[in-house]
């Protein structure tokens, strides 16, 4: 079937802006709020591995020492640092490969199906996880395997929710991902924490087996919910595109809002396919890289874009709380249980992540990104500034503990900038950036670009924190604070204003206006009006079964009209 036409409904949109895209139905919500479940992946996974890097039947089982659950003893019983660097880091290998790897499936199976897959690589290294006992090597494929099956899934999700969710509350419903990763942080803090003092091997492998319910639930979700229209409309599949549209809208099939979405959408793809040639399979991993770096809708610049705003989110050193906080926290001698307090700022995280559902649409992407990350600078230099002044180590190794409790506070408050603005907003970016032609492997390549730094943040915190290492300590928030001016620099110059826009709109405001001048560009035309694809607007045609046959039936100046044939529709006729 051509691209021209999908069952009886002809591809003809409309030149009217506020009819591209049918009203929000709750529909649409339930949709989106179900595909965002796959966060709870990433964040489970990152949540976990801290508190069960500390338990003291883990870290006997792997390093052959006894532990006494009576007394505690020996104290500061742990892992060494290469140790947890490697259990820690390796997932974050896995996920970047599989963010790759997801960018080709994506295009050559579809969205829905790539995530069905995830969900089961993911099973399998979950298998191999609980399955070993003092095997490091077993351990650390099976985190290697699941990693794959997480890269799968928190790239394409992305994908998925932003080709399906409406434009108006967009930033809203793929903010609900980032959230779902912060409930996934709180529900693996709560369980180490209730299983943190087990002496024996459910102690950790609770806590490693419960992922499966989340594979069960998104991979079984998953197949009961539509493919992305535009994914149909990319394999030139207009007929199932329309019926998914419909779908995801909430409306009939026949309705003219499915009919100018569609028309909108293929004019969209008509015109990226004449920017982006169709090549070879290198040749279409290259078109990511084609084009200059100083113009704004070029593939590089995109692809520059989108993998920057993950470094960056990366950067601003979040995950050195959630991976290792409970190692952190465990440093600080007669100091508050790191289980509790990893659990509080856990908590932080999840109640304010919510707060972006609202701002992202009510401000836009820019001003939270640089509010932000001047609000990260802020606490973290404060809680570095602490950590070597009052909140210091005293020589009898005890501290001060109103100065614990503060540094405590700003590390709360360092979440809660992150929580609001970059968690969020670092991902509606990456899936708002792209167009079609290149869009999976585009948020693939970004989304391993998220990985590789946390896989690198992964191995490199724990010889800077460790005590058998760096031993930088509260110290090291002193990187974090000074690599967020970079992520505030980033999103000054470089990331443009997407609110309120399709994603067909944002191709044609990245290419007339520059970032910082992003947040007063208006859309003024459809790409079904540049592309040839608008109907005839009603009153100068008339479209019923029920026409006039001949001209004596025509209305008083039909004698002056003709009838004419057109595709999908059954008689036309259109005044002289």
């Amino acid at each position: 079937m051509g691209m021209g036409t999908v069952g009886f409904v002809p591809i003809q949109g409309t030149a009217d802006l506020s009819r591209i895209e049918a009203p929000v139905t709750v529909k649409a919500y339930m949709i989106c709020a179900f595909a965002a479940f796959g966060g709870v992946f990433f964040g489970y996974d990152t949540g976990w591995m801290g508190g069960v890097a500390i338990m003291p039947y883990f870290v006997s089982m792997y390093m052959g020492i006894p532990y006494n659950y009576e007394t505690n003893e020996p104290k500061n019983f742990a892992l060494p640092s290469s140790t947890v660097s490697l259990m820690t880091s390796i997932l974050s290998c896995g996920t970047f490969f599989g963010s790759l790897i997801a960018g080709d499936l994506a295009d050559f199976v579809g969205r829905r199906t790539t995530i069905i897959s995830g969900c089961l690589v993911f099973s399998v290294g979950c298998i191999m996880q609980v399955i070993s006992t003092n095997q490091l090597v077993l351990f650390v494929m099976g985190r290697l395997v699941a990693g794959l099956g997480v890269g799968f899934i928190s790239a394409v999700i992305i994908l998925y929710m932003s080709e399906i969710a409406p434009r108006k509350v967009r930033g809203a419903l793929v903010s609900g991902y980032q959230f779902c990763i912060t409930l996934g942080i709180l529900l693996a803090n709560c369980v180490t924490y209730s299983t943190s003092g087990r002496s024996d091997s459910l102690s950790y492998r609770i806590p490693v087996a419960m992922q499966f319910l989340w594979a069960i639930i998104l991979g079984v979700g998953l197949y009961l919910l539509p493919e992305s229209p535009r994914y149909y409309v990319q394999k030139g599949k207009l007929d199932l595109a329309a019926k998914a549209l419909a779908i995801v809208r909430g409306q009939a099939v026949e309705s003219e809002y499915i009919k100018d979405e569609l028309a909108e959408i293929v004019a969209n793809h008509e015109y990226e396919m004449q920017m982006i040639p169709q090549t070879s399979y290198i040749g279409s991993w290259m078109a990511c890289f084609q084009g200059s770096i100083h113009k704004g809708n070029s593939n590089l610049r995109r692809t520059l874009l989108g993998a920057g705003m993950q470094m960056c989110q990366q950067l601003t050193g979040i995950n050195f709380i959630f991976y290792f906080g409970p190692v952190f926290f465990n440093q600080i001698k007669n100091g508050p249980n790191p289980f509790q307090t990893t659990l509080v700022t856990t908590l932080v995280n999840v109640l304010s992540t919510p707060l972006s559902f609202w701002t992202i649409e009510k401000f836009g992407r820019r001003i939270l990104l640089l509010t932000g990350a001047v609000g990260m600078i802020v606490a973290q230099y404060i809680v570095a500034i602490l950590g070597v002044t009052a909140g210091a180590e005293r020589p009898d190794g005890s501290h001060n503990e109103s100065a614990i409790k503060a540094m405590i506070a700003f590390i709360c408050i360092n979440i809660f900038s992150f929580a609001a603005t970059w968690g969020p907003v670092g991902w509606v970016t990456v899936g708002e950036s792209f167009p079609l032609p290149i869009r999976s492997r585009g948020v693939g390549i970004s989304t391993a670009s998220n990985w590789f730094w946390n896989c690198i943040i992964g191995t490199i915190t724990p010889f800077m924190v460790g005590n058998d290492q760096g031993g930088l300590g509260s110290s090291v928030f002193f990187v974090w604070a000074t690599l967020c001016f970079l992520s505030l620099t980033f999103a000054y110059f470089l990331v443009p204003e997407m609110k309120g826009l399709t994603l067909e709109q944002i191709d044609q405001m990245m290419e007339e206006v520059e970032p910082r001048k992003s947040r007063g560009w208006v859309a003024t035309t459809t790409f079904a009006a540049e592309m040839g694809h608008l109907r005839p607007e009603k009153g100068n045609y008339l479209v019923s079964p029920h026409l006039p046959t001949t001209p004596a039936e025509f209305p008083e100046d039909g004698a002056r009209g003709f009838r004419e044939e057109l595709p999908g529709y059954d008689r036309a006729y259109f005044p002289r």
